[in-house]
């Protein structure tokens, strides 16, 4: 005879008429539940459950927040799901408590370090790579070519250096260059460009008629001198020398003169970068962006939390921490704002979600359509429901800076980087912020990974860590059993991040090579 688990469900918080089901497989109906309420139909796994009787209109009420309004009556013992909800109104940007939440600061943490690559510019790598900008997709596939010829021939001559990776995308040519949005992307691949894991090395591949030439992409002035090798051989001039090679240069003579040149260029940023070695630097120097994908309703119990948590020890440590995701913290606005450090940062807040607004009207969508099938399939009703659960990755520190998407990092602190939810849009503008190392929690699973910079993958679910044993970095599905708390997972997030920034483990991604091509945000339109 076989022996059913007790049966367990989760309530946030104790004003919630909403707990979900933790059970792997869910409950059946005629579960009696502890506190003696029966299970009227069953309920799956992440799903919701009635407590109480709710009567039509009134709220659904899950971290102590109306995350819907019943259509019809719900008694007690029913499952929760989407369509019986009315999503409430996005709530307005104006009115909102600004600065308003003053906590005591957190106590510095102290004698924590990494072993990471310090560039001439002050930032500091995690990993050593050579990237290749390209300024146009036209070239990809070249790029392509060149990079498996540079792994397999040139790169076993320079073992400190990690990788080579093509920062490809589709953009470049086709598309309104001087609209007023056009500068997102732009500035977007030029700051990836210069991302700290890529040594100060800047390597451009050109096709030579594209409407994004190399000196748009990377103006005088925007290539921090790195030393004289970088110093244009022209009298005095101390502007760096911008590394091109043009496909359409008529020293190109066939297919193989353009590959055997990214070639030769290529063994010259090799060589420089194979002279680097890690040394001991403090905690202070992560950059480290904080993401989920393919959420489910366990990300605000266990995994985000617990991020939370780790987030929370990064900037005690000095770090920076960056979390995004507009549409995902659209319907917390007001948490935002009153845990800015200043007026200015709130103001700066609501501008992203204004223009974001904007942006989704345009296109006549609304924030409803973030929610996908898989999210709901997890538990999660609405975006309200999953912003709660989204926001929670930032912690409790104050907000110290925001940033517009592309922007680069200017400070330290937890930073709200504005970026669509689109996992792959958020962490290309996040390594154009300057990100070093990234966390991406999931439920539902997901093969993310980036060729540029390290990924964590924690999965929410022990079921999803055990079966994707080969992709899940770490288990927070062990806080909803109660097998470790948050806290627990908190500190072991932070030291896998110390060990990972110091190369002393390869994530999962890594170990596959998961990596997905660059995803520019572009709302320019195309022409």
């Amino acid at each position: 005879m076989s022996h059913r688990p007790a049966p367990l469900t989760i309530r946030m918080h104790p004003a919630d008429n909403v707990a979900i089901v933790a059970n792997d497989g869910g409950l059946p109906a005629g579960t009696a539940l502890p506190d003696g309420l029966v299970l009227r139909e069953p309920v799956p796994q992440a799903h919701k459950v009635a407590l109480v009787d709710i009567p039509a209109d009134t709220a659904v009420r899950r971290y102590d927040v109306a995350i819907g309004y019943a259509l019809k009556d719900i008694p007690a013992g029913s499952w929760v799901h989407e369509r019986l909800l009315r999503m409430p109104e996005a709530r307005e940007l104006d009115g909102l408590p600004i600065a308003t939440r003053r906590t005591a600061p957190l106590p510095p943490l102290e004698g924590y370090t990494f072993e990471g690559f310090r560039n001439p510019d002050g930032s500091v790598g995690t990993r050593n790579i050579l990237a290749i900008t390209t300024t146009v997709q036209c070239v990809a596939g070249v790029v392509d070519f060149a990079v498996a010829r540079i792994k397999a021939e040139l790169l076993p001559k320079y073992p400190n250096v990690d990788d080579v990776v093509g920062l490809e995308h589709s953009y470049g040519c086709g598309v309104a260059i001087d609209a007023p949005d056009a500068i997102v992307p732009i500035r977007t691949l030029r700051n990836i460009s210069l991302n700290p894991n890529f040594g100060g090395e800047v390597m451009v591949v050109s096709l030579g008629c594209e409407k994004l030439q190399p000196e748009r992409l990377l103006p005088p002035g925007s290539i921090p001198i790195v030393d004289e090798r970088n110093v244009a051989d022209v009298g005095t001039s101390a502007e760096p020398a911008l590394d091109v090679v043009c496909l359409q240069d008529e020293r190109h003579v066939g297919f193989m003169s353009m590959i055997e040149s990214i070639m030769r260029t290529a063994e010259e940023h090799l060589e420089r970068l194979n002279a680097r070695r890690r040394e001991t630097v403090p905690a202070a120097e992560l950059v480290v962006g904080v993401q989920c994908g393919g959420s489910d309703a366990f990300s605000g119990v266990t995994a985000n939390p617990a991020v939370g948590f780790a987030t929370d020890l990064l900037v005690r440590a000095g770090a920076t921490v960056m979390f995004s995701e507009v549409t995902e913290v659209r319907d917390g606005i007001d948490q935002l704002t009153a845990r800015a450090i200043d007026a200015g940062v709130a103001e700066a807040m609501i501008a992203q979600m204004a223009w974001y607004d904007a942006y989704l009207q345009r296109g006549q969508v609304d924030r409803s359509a973030n929610t996908t099938p898989g999210n709901k399939k997890g538990g999660l009703s609405n975006i309200v429901e999953k912003a709660m659960g989204s926001i929670i990755k930032s912690g409790t520190a104050p907000i110290s800076g925001v940033l517009a998407p592309g922007e680069k990092l200017k400070q330290k602190g937890l930073i709200y980087a504005a970026t669509p939810a689109s996992d792959f849009i958020c962490g290309t503008l996040q390594l154009a912020a300057g990100m070093n190392l990234h966390i991406f929690t999931t439920g539902r699973g997901t093969p993310y990974g980036m060729a540029e910079c390290p990924v964590i993958k924690v999965a929410t679910r022990s079921e999803l860590a055990q079966r994707w044993h080969d992709l899940m970095d770490v288990d927070a599905g062990r806080i909803a059993t109660g097998d470790a708390t948050i806290e627990d997972v908190g500190w072991e997030l932070f030291h896998l991040m110390l060990d990972v920034a110091s190369g002393r483990r390869k994530t999962w991604a890594e170990h596959w090579k998961l990596a997905n091509a660059l995803v520019l945000f572009n709302p320019a339109p195309v022409t």
